[in-house]
């Protein structure tokens, strides 16, 4: 008789991982883990979401910020975490793609060890110049760096989105321009509006004010699209390099063998959330650009991520630190 029932369950939809259905997930509270500290991007987005999130499951998100080793010490907490859905991972290009080629070992599997939910936003970088340098436009950056090789100096934090985005301009155009690398992205940033390096590809929180105030040029943007608050400034793309994108990418993932249902209830209710206009709203002026799509096609785009940076990478020479 018993084994009757639960046969008759199964076949309602009623056995094993029908506990993780819409109807039974969540029934405590969800924890998000930040692997960078708190209020960076990382985090102002991870916040962002987690409020609605928690509204609509009927749980709490709790935002866990575990920084640290370029986000790889978060993404190794979240991969080894109980695959329940309780446990959910706000990550980033870095741990998600970039690092796996650019530590030697890593304690987790970027693609192994997660079951991608949604790409939640993007953010370009900017390439600015002080305004001493003698370029309008991408194509004139360019031609002025073909005209001087290694005369141009640009700044970056060694290893990070904004080196690997520069190295990939750099053989993407077939230029020679000098890596200064920096302990942050901001001093990088104030020495280019000082005059003490040429350019750098800077991120957008940390351009924009510069390039309204004048204090720099901004010749190009790294997505695939116009920014909404730079409109006026094109794509790299657009202005000489086509095909060529770089950006950094925020998106949600849960431990390997997390119940496809309860990834399935996560991401629409994420797409959702960014889908609306108050959201929108806080993201765009915290300087990202929205995005969204299926749990497949995040998983496509990591593991083609994962292709395009190990390149960069490797012909960068660029270590982690």
């Amino acid at each position: 008789m018993k084994k009757a029932v639960v046969m008759a369950l199964v076949a309602l939809g009623a056995g094993p991982g029908a506990a993780f259905g819409d109807s039974a997930y969540p029934t405590k509270p969800v924890r998000l883990i930040v692997p960078l500290t708190a209020g960076g991007p990382t985090d102002i987005l991870a916040r962002i979401i987690a409020a609605p999130l928690g509204a609509s499951l009927g749980q709490q998100v709790i935002v866990d910020n575990r920084p640290g080793a370029g986000g790889n010490i978060g993404a190794d907490i979240a991969a080894k975490s109980p695959p329940d859905g309780y446990t959910l991972f706000m990550g980033t290009s870095g741990p998600l793609s970039i690092n796996s080629t650019l530590y030697p070992k890593l304690p987790y599997d970027p693609i192994r060890d997660f079951a991608p939910v949604i790409l939640a936003a993007s953010a370009p970088f900017v390439i600015i110049v002080h305004p001493s340098v003698k370029a309008n436009t991408v194509k004139e950056l360019i031609a002025l760096a073909r005209s001087k090789p290694g005369s141009l100096n640009y700044g970056s934090v060694p290893g990070s989105a904004s080196h690997l985005s520069t190295e990939l301009f750099k053989t993407a155009s077939g230029i020679d321009i000098v890596h200064i690398p920096y302990k942050g992205a901001a001093p990088a940033t104030t020495d280019v509006v000082a005059g003490q390096i040429q350019l750098s590809f800077a991120s957008t929180p940390g351009s924009i004010p510069v390039v309204k105030s004048g204090k720099v040029r901004a010749l190009g943007v790294t997505s695939a699209r116009r920014i909404s608050k730079l409109p006026e400034v094109p794509t790299v793309a657009e202005a000489a390099l086509p095909g060529y994108e770089a950006s950094v990418w925020y998106g949600v993932v849960a431990p390997a063998r997390t119940p496809r249902e309860v990834v399935q209830r996560l991401n629409t209710e994420i797409a959702r959330i960014v889908a609306e206009p108050a959201s929108r709203e806080r993201m765009i002026a915290g300087d990202f650009e929205p995005t969204s799509g299926t749990p497949a096609e995040f998983a496509a785009f990591i593991r083609s991520e994962t292709v395009k940076w190990g390149k960069v990478v490797k012909a960068s020479g660029a270590k982690g630190e």
